[in-house]
């Protein structure tokens, strides 16, 4: 049975990992994927310019993550579902990634990833409240990015608003 669980987990933790790789292209993938899910309606180019300026996070809180998330989930789940969801098809690897990212938005490990950041040597260290800061950082940036991008509709609607309009 430790056998079956070891191998449960480390069909869990590469899923995650590749679902979330280090790569720029694979983190940025994950960033847009991200706000697909917890931003239904932001823009996909608003996405896309966060997920490409996004800096990867260390490895060790890759790792660190991704074991709460797989223990978390050998705490509430029946092993037989656990054995079906790490059955290797793509639906299940994506309900997989899909939980990990939902398990990340918890209010728990929010403070956890806080805590985390801080914690971390990250450009001569951050505290709590940088962590905090780092945060923010990204929702503002959203923010930005979602105003710049009204602006630029609204400009291309009266552009063509005024191309449609009779000449007099």
């Amino acid at each position: 049975m430790a056998d079956e669980t070891a191998k449960l987990h480390a069909h869990i933790r590469q899923t995650i990992l590749d679902h979330v790789s280090e790569s720029d292209e694979r983190r940025a993938e994950a960033i847009r994927e991200f706000f697909s899910v917890t931003m239904p309606g932001m823009d996909v180019k608003a996405a896309g310019l966060i997920a490409q300026n996004a800096p990867p996070l260390l490895p060790v809180l890759y790792e660190k993550w991704i074991f709460m998330f797989a223990k978390r989930l050998f705490e509430t789940a029946p092993l037989e579902q656990i054995q079906t969801l790490c059955d290797g098809s793509e639906d299940n690897n994506a309900a997989i990634a899909l939980s990990y990212i939902m398990f990340l938005e918890s209010e728990r490990m929010e403070k956890q990833i806080e805590q985390d950041l801080a914690a971390t040597d990250l450009g001569g260290g951050v505290d709590e409240e940088g962590a905090a800061a780092m945060a923010e950082y990204i929702r503002s940036r959203m923010a930005r990015i979602g105003e710049e991008e009204q602006k630029a509709r609204e400009k291309r609607a009266a552009a063509y608003k005024a191309s449609r309009s009779p000449v007099n």
